[in-house]
């Protein structure tokens, strides 16, 4: 099965902030697939707060969201529309 990829940016004024990497953790552990953030040379499993809080990523910053396994593009997707949302945040 190939791995899915999509670059996308970031655009919440926090970043990918501990309650962003929650609900995209949460949101990626729905999926029978393995989803990956890369930014810059770190990268980071979807499901790992930690991981996802070590990217480090800031409003306005591109990075790679991949995906693998039976749900890739569902999962790819989902993910997607939670950053292009802001993550559901109030700014």
């Amino acid at each position: 099965m190939p791995q899915l990829e999509q670059h996308i940016t970031i655009k919440n004024k926090l970043g990918l902030h501990a309650r962003a990497a929650v609900k995209l953790a949460e949101l990626a552990l729905k999926f029978d697939a393995v989803v990956t953030l890369v930014h810059g040379d770190k990268s980071a499993s979807a499901a790992s707060v930690m991981g996802l809080l070590m990217l480090e990523t800031c409003q306005g910053q591109q990075i790679v969201i991949q995906a693998e396994g039976a749900d890739a593009e569902c999962a790819l997707e989902a993910v997607k529309q939670l950053i292009e949302d802001k993550f559901e945040e109030e700014e």
